[in-house]
């Protein structure tokens, strides 16, 4: 008797030896393949988010270079109608400094001898000094003989824009420079002088604001033939790194962020000890379960021990799915074109219902879904949702094409045949178009109506299965509100369900407040028609308000540079982006400056809008404040025939801004200065 308890004894443990033992290779190798995916994924993302920056750079780095082109062309007209003074030139090149940033040096080289009296060379040349110094003179010489420079010979060979390599300009501004070159030609169509503005390379340094995608992050800048305009530390050498790259199409250079691989995966590794620390206490429990339930004198002990560990368990399971829900309200305070709020409530510790979003380049990628059953199954696929949602969504943007990926990864795994309904949308900031997929699920309520839904399949039920995307067209201010079946199910003491007709009527009366004001209103309206009935499903909500697109600036000239950026994300057509920049720039400095006098605080509101006419299609801009009345429209004309010696000071800016834009108007409503600049497409 006593051997036949030892053998089972000795089975008993043998078993439990092989139990442990597959459990532990199951959960490493789960873990090294979340691992794999994972790494991939954050290199991915560390990928896009530096080539996200590197567009935004070279989209700064081109913008100079397009102004200096425009600058010199408008220069070689001047000169070639007053190519026989040279005298307008002083003025001309002189203007040209003071009016655009970063310029260092302007000249109008002539050829030799073409004005007699000046002497055999004559080059006029502005250079700047200081922020608010301009030195202008005639350079050309004997020991400066600008004709042997290839500036100079190249811009008597070609018919447009000629850009230098990068070189230290020794005569002029004493920095290093690129220079633009372009022709003056006489009235018999002859090459008779180059204009020659030269860009300072120290705005360079200020690229750096861009790119740091990454903290501790450096970033390169090299010409085309190699020459580092701007370097790396040493300090890289030894240490592994990331190396993204950017060509500069408008002057050949190649940008360059180089990000630590320590920084990048930082977070991994700290995710990963914590995984290990999770798999390690999973084992140790494991061990434990099979050694005490060997005990058949502690097994009410024992079953006490395992319910109480359950349940912390449990706890800690719900405290991790929460955590992989978005959780951050407002979600995105840089954009001002969206709001969201989002909430689950599990019937028990752990759910099957999930939300998430997130945006990508200019696209909210949004979803809502309900996993079939209830408790530790349901959560586990509810992650594996969560996790499938946004590795799909970080390649792929057609919302019928995110949804049978997901399906099929799903349904190949589908053991336990348990199935999803899901609803995923796809929302372009720029357009407002909203493509959307629904998989069976509840038709979320779009601006107080129901959602034309087609009729698809859930998701994990078969493979292949070809799901029908919808699209439709968002205005400003509409909302959409997206709900799991926990809602319209929600029961009272009766057993009356709650219903879509009153969902409608409590949305009705609160789809103009915020977000949050909204989702937790009804929840409140939800618990107050259940009265303390027990529920048995899960509920999620998630409230999305498509916002119109405004900049919020303080009355501070250093807010001015964040206006690029906004504008690029307004979807404007690439050949307006230039003008538009620089007439907002002028308009919104005017306003800092006029408005809010004796350094009093305030705000500076810059709002988009599309508008269509009979005259076509329109892009306008309204820039509003709470400063003194100021009318920019009500400025004389800046006469720019003058010298810059007679020429009064100011008016250069609504000058500038009248050329640039179409129509600008101006009024003065509930004690506020609105000014609208309106471009045509």
């Amino acid at each position: 008797m006593s051997s036949q308890k030892s053998n089972r004894k000795s089975k008993h443990s043998y078993s439990g030896f092989w139990l442990i033992l597959v459990a532990a290779v199951v959960l490493e190798s789960t873990a090294l393949v979340q691992y794999f995916y994972s790494r991939a994924g954050i290199r991915a993302e560390a990928e896009e988010r530096a080539k996200s920056e590197l567009r935004r750079a070279e989209l700064e780095i081109e913008k100079h270079t397009v102004e200096m082109e425009a600058a010199a062309k408008t220069l070689a007209m001047l000169a070639e109608k007053n190519v026989n003074s040279p005298q307008t030139a002083f003025a001309a090149t002189r203007d040209v400094v003071a009016t655009i940033d970063n310029t260092s040096s302007v000249a109008v080289a002539y050829i030799p001898n073409y004005f007699p009296k000046q002497g055999k060379y004559c080059e006029v040349c502005s250079s700047r000094i200081s922020e608010d110094s301009i030195y202008t003179r005639q350079i050309g010489s004997e020991e400066h003989d600008y004709t042997k420079m290839e500036w100079f010979q190249n811009g008597l060979k070609i018919d447009s824009c000629w850009w230098s390599e990068p070189y230290l300009d020794d005569s002029g501004s004493k920095t290093y420079v690129v220079s633009c070159s372009h022709p003056v030609r006489d009235k018999s169509g002859k090459v008779v002088a180059v204009v020659c503005v030269d860009l300072s390379l120290d705005y360079l340094q200020d690229v750096s604001e861009f790119l740091q995608v990454y903290p501790q992050s450096f970033y390169s800048i090299t010409s085309g033939t190699g020459l580092e305009i701007v370097a790396a530390p040493d300090t890289i050498t030894g240490r592994k790194y990331q190396i993204f790259n950017e060509e500069i199409d408008a002057t050949g250079w190649h940008i360059s962020i180089i990000i630590p691989e320590s920084v990048i995966y930082a977070d991994l590794r700290r995710i990963g000890l914590i995984v290990s620390l999770m798999m390690f206490i999973g084992l140790a429990l494991l061990v434990f379960i099979v050694y005490r339930s060997g005990k058949d004198t502690a097994k009410l002990v024992d079953t006490t021990t395992q319910n109480e560990r359950m349940e912390s368990e449990l706890n800690i399971a719900s405290a991790i799915q929460m955590a992989m829900l978005p959780k951050v309200f407002p979600p995105f305070m840089d954009r001002l074109d969206m709001n969201a709020y989002g909430m689950v409530k599990p019937a028990k510790e752990v759910g099957g219902d999930l939300y998430d979003f997130y945006v990508r380049h200019d696209k909210l990628f949004f979803c809502i879904g309900d996993v079939s059953g209830k408790g530790v199954p349901a959560a586990l696929v509810m992650a594996t949702m969560r996790s499938l949602f946004r590795s799909v969504t970080s390649h792929e943007e057609r919302a019928a094409k995110i949804v049978a990926e997901i399906n099929n990864t799903l349904a190949d795994q589908n053991d336990q045949n348990m199935f999803v309904t899901f609803f995923l949308g796809v929302l372009d900031f720029k357009t407002g178009k909203m493509e959307y997929c629904n998989a069976g699920h509840n038709a979320p309520v779009l601006h107080r109506r129901l959602l034309d839904v087609k009729p698809n399949l859930p998701l994990g039920i078969v493979s292949g299965y070809e799901f029908e995307a919808q699209s439709i067209q968002m205005e400003y201010n509409d909302t959409i509100f997206l709900y799991t079946d926990g809602l319209t199910e929600a029961e009272n003491e009766q057993h009356e369900q709650y219903g879509e007709e009153r969902m409608l009527q409590t949305l009705a009366a609160l789809t103009d407040s915020r977000p949050r004001e909204v989702v937790e209103a009804m929840l409140e309206h939800i618990e107050t028609f259940v009265n303390g009935a027990q529920q048995s499903d899960d509920l999620t909500m998630l409230f999305i308000r498509y916002q119109k697109p405004a900049l919020i600036m303080r009355n501070d000239i250093q807010q001015i540079p964040s206006l690029p950026d906004w504008i690029d994300s307004l979807g404007i057509p690439q050949e307006l982006n230039m003008p538009i920049n620089l007439a907002l720039e002028e308009a919104v400095s005017n306003v800092m400056l006029y408005a809010y006098p004796n350094i009093k605080s305030g705000i500076v509101i810059v709002e988009f809008a599309r508008s269509t006419d009979d005259d076509g299609e329109h892009i306008l801009f309204t820039i509003s404040d709470s400063g003194i009345p100021f009318d920019p429209t009500q400025q004389e004309e800046a006469d720019i025939s003058l010298s810059a010696e007679d020429r009064a000071i100011g008016g250069l800016g609504i000058h500038l801004v009248r050329k640039l834009m179409d129509r600008i108007t101006y009024r003065r409503e509930d004690e506020k200065n609105v000014l609208t600049l309106i471009k045509k497409i």
